[in-house]
């Protein structure tokens, strides 16, 4: 077995590919191990409100 990855966050599980992501979702950012940023998807124009055609979770 090789030497654990001391890019490891800490939870001793953390198995790091050569581009620096790991299993969890977390990647190197070159100091530490961190959380993707949030991509928030914009809505098209033409869907930017369909909140008439939804339905409800009382009906």
């Amino acid at each position: 077995m090789s030497a654990p990855d001391t890019r490891c966050c800490g939870s001793g599980v953390c198995i790091i590919n050569p581009q620096g992501e790991c299993w969890c979702g977390q990647f190197w950012n070159g100091e530490k191990m961190a959380h993707p940023a949030l991509k928030i998807i914009e809505p098209e124009d033409d869907a930017a409100d369909n909140s008439t055609n939804k339905p409800h979770l009382n009906e």
